[in-house]
């Protein structure tokens, strides 16, 4: 892979934005700042926030054993798959692949950005159709969405097919790990520096409960990192995000709580396979459970009748009757295991 070769050529000429905080960042308490047109009033925001958000970089370069330079931090996962998008895509020439049913956004940012989204549906196993994706695959495609544990279906992808796409594939292969956590597979993190292709996409909002912060994280090399750097908001991340952040990251509780959810997944998907109105379950390793059901809008309606929202996802390729539902807490839970002992049949 060339990254000159993707990168837009008006991205590679321009200058990029730089901040007072960017020209200054050695922040000391003695120091008198009077260079950002800051209101001086001290009230705990009026201080413009760490462009380069280095102390909470630093815990997720411990956390994930990854070096601070190759993490790059979005307002939300949709911002950092913005970014790609105007980094890498000419509007109205190039071209992404994206393996429906998977993350709607893929497709939204496509249309945004006026770039072809060339869908391909996942075979039969919901895995990629490696053969059919690289007969698609023209000098115009820049980017390849892998959605592993993808959403809507809550299994992961095959490390043959994603393996595979790497090598023959020239430009970004994008794993979306947003649900990484809850999954007894290796994320691809510690095989980031084998492909220089590579970029991996995960967030707070799913495993790290904060979803309210909207925090997304990518990681790459630092050439593809650079790149993103020059074209990022310079203020992106407020400091009350920040340091919420880092609070919870710190937090103990995190790994009690994944722990939780897991074995209460399990408690719902027994719960579903006694249940008579279900047709057909698919494996998860995420926080939530897709299944087929005799008919979605009715059953969809039922649950909503209990005062439990579900997801109706038959809109969704490959997903017709389907419901999917996310994992609460115990006492949420038990709820849903007496609902389902009880919902009718169309």
């Amino acid at each position: 892979m060339n990254l000159e070769n993707l990168v837009r050529n008006n991205i590679k000429s321009m200058k990029p934005y730089s901040s007072a905080r960017h020209e200054f960042n050695d922040v000391k308490d003695n120091l008198i700042f009077l260079d950002a047109n800051e209101n001086p009033f001290e009230n705990g925001m009026n201080r413009y926030p760490d462009p380069n958000q280095s102390v909470l970089k630093k815990i997720l370069s411990k956390i994930k054993n990854i070096d601070s330079k190759n993490i790059l931090i979005g307002n939300g996962s949709d911002e950092v798959l913005d970014l790609l998008f105007r980094a890498f895509c000419e509007p109205n020439i190039d071209n992404v692949i994206t393996l429906p049913p998977t993350y709607g956004m893929y497709g939204v940012l496509a249309n945004l950005n006026a770039i072809e989204n060339k869908k391909i549906i996942l075979d039969d196993c919901f895995q990629p159709n490696v053969s059919s994706i690289l007969n698609r695959v023209n000098k115009n495609s820049k980017i390849i969405f892998l959605c592993s544990p993808n959403n809507p279906t809550g299994n992961t992808f095959s490390d043959e097919s994603i393996y595979t796409l790497l090598k023959e594939f020239k430009g970004l292969v994008v794993i979306d790990e947003a649900y990484i956590e809850f999954s007894e597979k290796e994320s691809w993190l510690n095989r980031l520096s084998k492909f220089p292709n590579l970029v991996i996409v995960q967030t707070l909002s799913k495993a790290y409960g904060m979803a309210g912060l909207r925090l997304g994280l990518l990681y790459a090399s630092t050439e593809i990192i650079a790149v993103l750097e020059k074209i990022k908001p310079p203020y992106n991340i407020n400091i009350a995000s920040q340091n919420l952040a880092i609070e919870t990251l710190l937090s103990p509780k995190f790994e009690e709580r994944l722990s939780i959810i897991k074995s209460e997944r399990e408690k719902i998907m027994k719960a579903l396979v006694r249940c008579k109105i279900v047709t057909e379950i698919l494996p998860s390793e995420t926080n939530f459970i897709l299944f087929k059901v005799d008919n979605a809008a009715f059953q969809y309606n039922q649950f909503l009748e209990n005062g439990i929202v579900v997801r109706n996802r038959s809109s969704e390729s490959l997903c017709r009757n389907c419901l999917r539902i996310t994992i609460g807490t115990e006492k949420e839970n038990k709820k849903v295991i007496e609902l389902l002992k009880n919902l009718k049949n169309v």
